[in-house]
């Protein structure tokens, strides 16, 4: 008899529907090790990490939290987020610290127009929309350069500086991602998502860093399109695009807005990848931590089982997660749908169908 395959994942279910949709996907990684016949199994380490655990302790993370995880095959995230804690401390505190600790410089999110969603932009009704969001992870409008100074001024003299920090190594190196990606794809193209005519200096460097890169490449199609363009390119041509390239705050909003427009952003998921895999990388849903719903049994966990498959397809197995997506899809075409979809099934009913629906 082979000797299983164990991986062992850091799960940080975190804040609000983090909880409860983490537990649902690790239910149907726990069904598909079954299903394996002992060929692979996951061991999952859980921590409290989160806005309670800051309620508590002060901290959104142990000190020695990353040094706890780094030797994990993956990270299984929830969400983060609670009214205790203000957003920029929750997310500082602990997504984006493991993010840039962990040198998770590419985050991809798929966008995925699914059977039985409907989608408020009419065109998904008779055309195949399918494309991909790859986002710079590391630098960029997130890179926490800044300060706020003059605290002690009278008359509202305080003053804040936020730095968007562009480097030819960290354009390059998702540049060449998204390029490499696109060669997989029946679409070979890549459109890069630009504000150069208003920022010459950081986005003016992404131009020219894509315009080297995109030499190398010729067998892929290119556009480079400014940000305010491709919003409107996301409602009125979406079938023009494949896999779109952009800097961290540019992608961030354009891959919430792809979500929208598939369904909600329940049903979006995500990869926070460390492609060198000297760290973890770690796989969340779009979705926030929703408090108007958290609790109730009703949150969709599509996008959090859609972010297992990408976890599975990164740890090698990629069959199931090809059979993940493909019970995602039977769900939801058979009509089970959260109420965010428009449906009245509630979590477990969701979860337990795409259970059922993992047979061939």
């Amino acid at each position: 008899m082979s000797q299983t395959t164990r991986f062992r994942i850091a799960s940080i279910p975190a804040d609000g529907v983090g909880i409860e949709v983490v537990t649902a996907g690790l239910k149907v990684l726990d069904a598909l090790a079954s299903a394996s016949h002992g060929a692979f199994a996951f061991d999952v380490d859980e921590f409290p990490w989160g806005s309670d655990y800051y309620a508590k302790t002060g901290k959104m993370i142990d000190d020695d939290g990353p040094d706890r995880i780094k030797d994990h095959d993956a990270i299984y995230f929830g969400a983060v987020g609670w009214e205790n804690v203000p957003d920029h401390i929750s997310l500082w505190g602990l997504r984006l610290r493991l993010c840039q600790g962990f040198d998770q410089w590419a985050n991809v999110r798929p966008v995925h127009f699914l059977p039985g969603i409907t989608s408020p932009l009419r065109k998904a009704d008779d055309t195949e929309l399918d494309w991909v969001v790859v986002r710079e992870n590391s630098e960029g409008e997130y890179a926490g350069f800044g300060g706020r100074n003059f605290g002690g001024r009278d008359g509202r003299g305080e003053i804040a500086t936020q730095s968007a920090v562009f480097t030819e190594v960290g354009c390059e190196r998702i540049m060449r991602y998204a390029f490499d990606l696109a060669r997989t794809r029946g679409n070979k193209k890549v459109s890069s998502v630009t504000k150069s005519n208003a920022q010459q200096y950081g986005m003016v460097l992404w131009d020219d860093v894509f315009k080297r890169v995109a030499v190398d490449y010729p067998d892929v199609e290119t556009e480079s399109v400014l940000v305010d363009a491709m919003s409107a390119k996301f409602v009125l041509k979406p079938e023009d695009l494949s896999v779109v390239v952009a800097s961290n705050l540019n992608a961030d909003i354009l891959s919430d807005l792809g979500s929208a427009l598939a369904g909600s952003l329940g049903l979006a998921a995500s990869a926070n990848l460390n492609p060198e895999r000297r760290f973890p990388s770690m796989f969340e849903p779009v979705h926030g931590s929703a408090p108007d719903i958290a609790g109730q049994g009703i949150c969709n966990p599509v996008g959090a089982i859609g972010s297992a498959g990408l976890m599975l397809d990164h740890l090698g197995l990629a069959d199931e997660a090809k059979r993940i997506q493909r019970a995602i899809e039977r769900t939801c075409a058979s009509g089970i749908l959260t109420p965010d979809v428009g449906g009245t099934a509630t979590t477990q009913d969701v979860t337990s169908a795409i259970i059922d629906n993992l047979a061939d």
